[in-house]
Protein backbone atom coordinates (compact mmCIF):
# COMPACT_ATOMS: atom_id res chain seq x y z
CA UNK A 1 0.00 0.00 0.00
CA UNK A 2 1.05 3.62 -0.43
CA UNK A 3 1.85 6.04 2.36
CA UNK A 4 -0.45 9.06 2.62
CA UNK A 5 0.92 12.40 3.79
CA UNK A 6 -2.16 13.89 5.42
CA UNK A 7 -0.40 17.17 6.20
CA UNK A 8 0.57 17.57 2.56
CA UNK A 9 -2.97 16.72 1.42
CA UNK A 10 -4.36 19.59 3.50
CA UNK A 11 -1.42 21.85 2.70
CA UNK A 12 -0.45 22.41 6.34
CA UNK A 13 2.68 21.86 8.44
CA UNK A 14 3.10 19.14 11.03
CA UNK A 15 3.13 21.73 13.81
CA UNK A 16 -0.08 23.43 12.56
CA UNK A 17 -2.78 24.13 15.14
CA UNK A 18 -6.26 22.62 15.03
CA UNK A 19 -7.67 25.96 13.89
CA UNK A 20 -5.18 26.08 11.00
CA UNK A 21 -6.06 22.52 10.03
CA UNK A 22 -9.78 23.29 10.17
CA UNK A 23 -9.30 26.43 8.07
CA UNK A 24 -7.32 24.52 5.43
CA UNK A 25 -9.92 21.75 5.32
CA UNK A 26 -12.71 24.28 4.96
CA UNK A 27 -11.14 25.91 1.90
CA UNK A 28 -10.29 22.63 0.19
CA UNK A 29 -13.68 21.04 0.93
CA UNK A 30 -15.41 23.98 -0.70
CA UNK A 31 -13.10 23.83 -3.70
CA UNK A 32 -13.34 20.09 -4.38
CA UNK A 33 -16.87 19.28 -3.22
CA UNK A 34 -18.34 16.94 -5.89
CA UNK A 35 -21.47 19.07 -6.20
CA UNK A 36 -19.39 22.17 -6.94
CA UNK A 37 -16.05 21.28 -8.51
CA UNK A 38 -15.75 20.51 -12.21
CA UNK A 39 -12.05 19.66 -11.96
CA UNK A 40 -10.87 16.26 -13.11
CA UNK A 41 -10.26 13.97 -10.14
CA UNK A 42 -12.25 16.18 -7.74
CA UNK A 43 -14.08 13.20 -6.25
CA UNK A 44 -10.88 11.37 -5.29
CA UNK A 45 -9.35 14.61 -4.06
CA UNK A 46 -12.38 15.24 -1.90
CA UNK A 47 -12.09 11.75 -0.42
CA UNK A 48 -8.43 12.33 0.46
CA UNK A 49 -9.24 15.71 2.02
CA UNK A 50 -11.93 14.23 4.26
CA UNK A 51 -9.74 11.29 5.21
CA UNK A 52 -6.87 13.62 6.10
CA UNK A 53 -9.14 15.82 8.19
CA UNK A 54 -10.62 12.76 9.91
CA UNK A 55 -7.12 11.94 11.15
CA UNK A 56 -5.61 15.36 11.85
CA UNK A 57 -8.74 16.76 13.55
CA UNK A 58 -8.77 13.88 16.04
CA UNK A 59 -6.16 14.04 18.83
CA UNK A 60 -5.74 10.28 19.21
CA UNK A 61 -5.49 9.57 15.49
CA UNK A 62 -3.14 12.47 14.87
CA UNK A 63 -0.81 11.33 17.66
CA UNK A 64 -0.70 7.78 16.30
CA UNK A 65 -0.11 9.05 12.77
CA UNK A 66 2.76 11.26 13.93
CA UNK A 67 4.40 8.27 15.59
CA UNK A 68 5.03 6.75 12.16
CA UNK A 69 7.85 9.27 11.82
CA UNK A 70 8.70 11.95 9.31
CA UNK A 71 10.83 9.90 6.93
CA UNK A 72 7.97 8.90 4.67
CA UNK A 73 6.86 10.72 1.55
CA UNK A 74 3.52 10.52 -0.20
CA UNK A 75 3.17 7.55 -2.55
CA UNK A 76 6.03 5.57 -1.07
CA UNK A 77 5.45 1.87 -0.41
CA UNK A 78 4.32 1.48 3.16
CA UNK A 79 4.16 -1.49 5.50
CA UNK A 80 2.51 -0.94 8.92
CA UNK A 81 4.99 -1.03 11.82
CA UNK A 82 4.77 -3.85 14.39
CA UNK A 83 1.63 -3.53 16.44
CA UNK A 84 -0.29 -1.83 13.65
CA UNK A 85 -0.62 -4.75 11.29
CA UNK A 86 -2.33 -7.15 13.69
CA UNK A 87 -5.80 -5.82 13.02
CA UNK A 88 -7.87 -7.76 10.53
CA UNK A 89 -9.64 -5.24 8.36
CA UNK A 90 -10.55 -7.64 5.55
CA UNK A 91 -14.21 -7.28 6.48
CA UNK A 92 -14.08 -3.73 5.15
CA UNK A 93 -12.90 -4.62 1.67
CA UNK A 94 -16.32 -4.21 0.11
CA UNK A 95 -16.85 -0.53 0.84
CA UNK A 96 -15.70 2.75 -0.54
CA UNK A 97 -12.35 3.19 -2.18
CA UNK A 98 -10.24 0.53 -0.48
CA UNK A 99 -10.50 -0.96 2.99
CA UNK A 100 -11.97 0.72 6.04
CA UNK A 101 -15.60 0.86 4.90
CA UNK A 102 -14.90 3.93 2.77
CA UNK A 103 -11.36 4.94 3.86
CA UNK A 104 -8.17 3.87 2.13
CA UNK A 105 -6.19 0.73 2.97
CA UNK A 106 -3.55 2.97 4.52
CA UNK A 107 -6.09 4.46 6.91
CA UNK A 108 -7.46 1.01 7.77
CA UNK A 109 -4.02 -0.38 8.50
CA UNK A 110 -3.23 2.42 10.96
CA UNK A 111 -6.62 3.04 12.53
CA UNK A 112 -8.52 -0.20 11.89
CA UNK A 113 -8.64 -1.08 15.57
CA UNK A 114 -10.32 2.22 16.35
CA UNK A 115 -13.12 1.16 14.03
CA UNK A 116 -13.72 -2.08 15.89
CA UNK A 117 -16.70 -2.78 18.13
CA UNK A 118 -16.93 -0.26 20.91
CA UNK A 119 -15.00 2.40 18.99
CA UNK A 120 -16.49 5.85 18.71
CA UNK A 121 -14.93 6.76 15.38
CA UNK A 122 -17.16 7.54 12.41
CA UNK A 123 -16.51 6.16 8.97
CA UNK A 124 -17.15 8.06 5.77
CA UNK A 125 -18.70 5.97 3.01
CA UNK A 126 -18.07 7.74 -0.29
CA UNK A 127 -18.86 4.70 -2.40
CA UNK A 128 -21.63 6.57 -4.17
CA UNK A 129 -20.83 10.27 -4.07
CA UNK A 130 -23.67 12.28 -5.53
CA UNK A 131 -26.11 9.42 -5.06
CA UNK A 132 -27.35 7.53 -1.99
CA UNK A 133 -24.66 8.19 0.63
CA UNK A 134 -24.49 7.29 4.26
CA UNK A 135 -22.31 7.69 7.32
CA UNK A 136 -22.09 4.72 9.66
CA UNK A 137 -20.63 3.97 13.07
CA UNK A 138 -18.92 0.93 14.48
CA UNK A 139 -16.38 -1.42 12.94
CA UNK A 140 -16.14 -4.93 11.59
CA UNK A 141 -18.42 -6.31 14.28
CA UNK A 142 -21.01 -3.75 13.35
CA UNK A 143 -20.63 -4.60 9.68
CA UNK A 144 -21.04 -8.28 10.43
CA UNK A 145 -24.31 -7.53 12.16
CA UNK A 146 -25.39 -5.42 9.19
CA UNK A 147 -24.72 -8.27 6.79
CA UNK A 148 -26.90 -10.57 8.87
CA UNK A 149 -29.70 -8.02 9.15
CA UNK A 150 -32.88 -9.47 7.62
CA UNK A 151 -33.99 -7.52 4.59
CA UNK A 152 -37.50 -6.99 5.87
CA UNK A 153 -39.39 -3.77 5.49
CA UNK A 154 -39.74 -2.11 8.91
CA UNK A 155 -43.18 -0.77 9.71
CA UNK A 156 -41.98 2.72 10.57
CA UNK A 157 -40.72 3.69 7.12
CA UNK A 158 -44.10 4.80 5.75
CA UNK A 159 -44.65 8.55 5.65
CA UNK A 160 -47.68 10.77 5.13
CA UNK A 161 -48.07 14.26 3.69
CA UNK A 162 -50.86 16.39 2.26
CA UNK A 163 -51.63 16.60 -1.43
CA UNK A 164 -53.18 20.03 -1.78
CA UNK A 165 -55.47 20.52 -4.76
CA UNK A 166 -57.43 23.53 -5.86
CA UNK A 167 -61.15 23.09 -6.35
CA UNK A 168 -60.60 23.29 -10.10
CA UNK A 169 -57.99 20.50 -9.95
CA UNK A 170 -60.28 18.39 -7.80
CA UNK A 171 -63.19 18.80 -10.19
CA UNK A 172 -61.34 18.55 -13.52
CA UNK A 173 -61.68 14.95 -14.84
CA UNK A 174 -58.97 15.66 -17.42
CA UNK A 175 -56.35 16.24 -14.73
CA UNK A 176 -54.81 12.80 -14.21
CA UNK A 177 -51.45 13.72 -12.68
CA UNK A 178 -49.80 16.46 -10.66
CA UNK A 179 -46.16 17.27 -9.95
CA UNK A 180 -45.35 17.57 -6.24
CA UNK A 181 -42.17 18.32 -4.30
CA UNK A 182 -40.99 15.82 -1.69
CA UNK A 183 -38.80 17.15 1.11
CA UNK A 184 -36.75 14.97 3.43
CA UNK A 185 -33.98 15.47 5.97
CA UNK A 186 -31.07 13.06 5.96
CA UNK A 187 -27.88 12.57 7.93
CA UNK A 188 -24.96 14.35 6.34
CA UNK A 189 -22.85 11.77 4.49
CA UNK A 190 -19.63 13.65 5.26
CA UNK A 191 -19.85 14.44 8.98
CA UNK A 192 -21.73 13.72 12.18
CA UNK A 193 -22.36 17.37 12.95
CA UNK A 194 -20.55 19.66 15.35
CA UNK A 195 -17.63 20.23 12.96
CA UNK A 196 -17.34 22.55 9.98
CA UNK A 197 -18.73 20.85 6.92
CA UNK A 198 -19.28 22.48 3.56
CA UNK A 199 -22.15 20.09 2.91
CA UNK A 200 -24.31 20.69 6.01
CA UNK A 201 -22.67 23.70 7.72
CA UNK A 202 -21.96 21.55 10.75
CA UNK A 203 -25.58 20.66 11.49
CA UNK A 204 -25.15 16.98 10.61
CA UNK A 205 -28.38 17.14 8.59
CA UNK A 206 -29.01 17.96 4.95
CA UNK A 207 -32.28 18.86 3.29
CA UNK A 208 -33.17 16.98 0.13
CA UNK A 209 -35.95 17.94 -2.29
CA UNK A 210 -37.13 16.26 -5.44
CA UNK A 211 -40.15 16.37 -7.71
CA UNK A 212 -42.35 13.41 -8.64
CA UNK A 213 -45.49 13.06 -10.74
CA UNK A 214 -48.48 11.68 -8.86
CA UNK A 215 -51.31 9.94 -10.68
CA UNK A 216 -54.64 11.30 -9.48
CA UNK A 217 -57.44 8.71 -9.46
CA UNK A 218 -60.86 9.72 -10.72
CA UNK A 219 -63.08 10.47 -9.00
CA UNK A 220 -61.03 11.87 -6.11
CA UNK A 221 -62.40 13.48 -2.97
CA UNK A 222 -61.08 15.36 0.09
CA UNK A 223 -59.61 13.07 2.74
CA UNK A 224 -58.85 10.30 0.25
CA UNK A 225 -55.43 8.62 0.57
CA UNK A 226 -53.22 7.96 -2.44
CA UNK A 227 -50.44 5.39 -1.93
CA UNK A 228 -47.11 5.87 -3.71
CA UNK A 229 -45.09 2.67 -3.33
CA UNK A 230 -41.42 3.00 -2.37
CA UNK A 231 -41.46 6.78 -1.89
CA UNK A 232 -41.40 6.76 1.92
CA UNK A 233 -38.40 6.77 4.26
CA UNK A 234 -35.25 4.75 3.58
CA UNK A 235 -33.31 2.91 6.29
CA UNK A 236 -29.59 2.01 6.45
CA UNK A 237 -30.26 -1.31 4.72
CA UNK A 238 -31.96 0.18 1.68
CA UNK A 239 -35.49 -0.75 2.76
CA UNK A 240 -38.08 1.75 1.54
CA UNK A 241 -41.45 2.61 2.96
CA UNK A 242 -44.49 3.93 1.12
CA UNK A 243 -45.72 7.48 0.85
CA UNK A 244 -49.38 8.19 1.58
CA UNK A 245 -50.80 11.42 0.19
CA UNK A 246 -53.91 12.76 1.90
CA UNK A 247 -56.02 14.84 -0.47
CA UNK A 248 -56.71 18.32 0.90
CA UNK A 249 -58.53 21.08 -0.95
CA UNK A 250 -57.91 24.77 -0.57
CA UNK A 251 -60.16 27.33 -2.21
CA UNK A 252 -60.62 31.05 -1.63
CA UNK A 253 -64.24 31.08 -2.78
CA UNK A 254 -65.91 27.93 -1.46
CA UNK A 255 -65.93 26.17 1.91
CA UNK A 256 -65.70 22.43 1.42
CA UNK A 257 -67.45 19.93 3.71
CA UNK A 258 -67.22 16.44 2.30
CA UNK A 259 -68.78 16.70 -1.16
CA UNK A 260 -70.77 19.86 -0.34
CA UNK A 261 -69.66 23.30 -1.46
CA UNK A 262 -70.74 26.43 0.40
CA UNK A 263 -70.16 30.08 -0.43
CA UNK A 264 -71.62 33.45 0.54
CA UNK A 265 -73.82 35.23 -1.96
CA UNK A 266 -73.98 38.98 -1.41
CA UNK A 267 -77.11 40.93 -2.32
CA UNK A 268 -78.24 44.51 -1.64
CA UNK A 269 -81.19 45.42 0.60
CA UNK A 270 -83.36 46.22 -2.41
CA UNK A 271 -82.48 42.88 -4.02
CA UNK A 272 -83.37 41.13 -0.78
CA UNK A 273 -86.80 42.78 -0.71
CA UNK A 274 -87.67 42.62 -4.39
CA UNK A 275 -85.78 39.49 -5.42
CA UNK A 276 -83.18 39.24 -8.19
CA UNK A 277 -81.18 36.94 -10.44
CA UNK A 278 -77.44 36.28 -10.10
CA UNK A 279 -74.90 34.47 -12.25
CA UNK A 280 -72.86 32.14 -10.04
CA UNK A 281 -69.55 30.49 -10.92
CA UNK A 282 -69.31 26.83 -9.89
CA UNK A 283 -66.51 24.28 -10.39
CA UNK A 284 -68.34 22.85 -13.37
CA UNK A 285 -69.39 26.16 -14.97
CA UNK A 286 -71.68 29.15 -14.49
CA UNK A 287 -75.33 28.92 -13.46
CA UNK A 288 -78.15 31.44 -13.09
CA UNK A 289 -79.70 31.62 -9.62
CA UNK A 290 -83.01 33.23 -8.73
CA UNK A 291 -83.18 34.90 -5.31
CA UNK A 292 -86.84 35.06 -4.27
CA UNK A 293 -88.38 38.29 -2.89
CA UNK A 294 -88.17 38.97 0.85
CA UNK A 295 -85.04 36.87 1.35
CA UNK A 296 -83.39 37.36 4.75
CA UNK A 297 -79.65 37.50 5.38
CA UNK A 298 -78.37 34.09 6.52
CA UNK A 299 -80.82 32.09 4.44
CA UNK A 300 -79.24 29.20 2.51
CA UNK A 301 -80.26 28.28 -1.01
CA UNK A 302 -79.42 24.62 -1.70
CA UNK A 303 -78.86 23.18 -5.18
CA UNK A 304 -78.66 19.39 -5.22
CA UNK A 305 -76.02 17.65 -7.29
CA UNK A 306 -73.97 20.77 -8.04
CA UNK A 307 -71.26 19.99 -5.51
CA UNK A 308 -68.31 17.61 -5.84
CA UNK A 309 -68.52 14.17 -7.41
CA UNK A 310 -67.98 11.18 -5.13
CA UNK A 311 -67.93 7.43 -5.61
CA UNK A 312 -70.17 6.02 -8.34
CA UNK A 313 -72.96 8.52 -9.03
CA UNK A 314 -72.76 10.30 -5.66
CA UNK A 315 -72.70 14.11 -5.85
CA UNK A 316 -72.67 16.81 -3.21
CA UNK A 317 -74.74 19.98 -2.98
CA UNK A 318 -74.01 23.61 -3.74
CA UNK A 319 -75.07 25.85 -0.84
CA UNK A 320 -75.40 29.61 -1.29
CA UNK A 321 -75.61 31.51 1.99
CA UNK A 322 -77.30 34.88 1.57
CA UNK A 323 -75.54 37.95 2.97
CA UNK A 324 -77.18 41.37 2.67
CA UNK A 325 -74.66 44.16 2.14
CA UNK A 326 -74.96 47.86 1.32
CA UNK A 327 -73.96 49.08 -2.13
CA UNK A 328 -70.40 50.36 -2.33
CA UNK A 329 -71.62 53.80 -3.28
CA UNK A 330 -74.89 55.41 -2.11
CA UNK A 331 -76.03 58.57 -3.88
CA UNK A 332 -77.84 61.48 -2.24
CA UNK A 333 -81.03 60.48 -4.01
CA UNK A 334 -80.71 56.92 -2.66
CA UNK A 335 -80.19 58.28 0.86
CA UNK A 336 -83.44 60.23 0.59
CA UNK A 337 -85.25 57.11 -0.53
CA UNK A 338 -83.78 55.21 2.42
CA UNK A 339 -85.07 57.98 4.70
CA UNK A 340 -88.56 57.57 3.25
CA UNK A 341 -88.29 53.80 3.62
CA UNK A 342 -87.18 54.20 7.21
CA UNK A 343 -90.24 56.33 7.97
CA UNK A 344 -92.52 53.74 6.38
CA UNK A 345 -90.96 50.97 8.49
CA UNK A 346 -91.85 52.70 11.76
Amino acid sequence: MKYKDYYDILGVKKESSQDEIKSAYRKLARKYHPDVSKEKGAVEKFKDINEAYEVLSDKEKRQRYDQLGGNWHAGADFTPPPGYADFDFSQFSGGGFGGGGGFSDFFSAIFGDLMGAGGATYQHDFSNIGGAQRRSTGGHAGHARSAQQPQQKPKNLDSTQDLVLTLKELSDPKLTSKSITLTSFQKCPYCAGGKFCSNCAGTGVVKKTRNINVKIPRPVKPGQKIRIAGEGKVDDYGNRGDLFLVVKVKDTEFDIHGLDLTKELEITPSEAVLGTKKEIKTPTGKINVTIPPKTNSGKTLRFKGLGLAGDKDEKGNLNLKIKIVLPKEISKEAEKLYEQLHKLEK
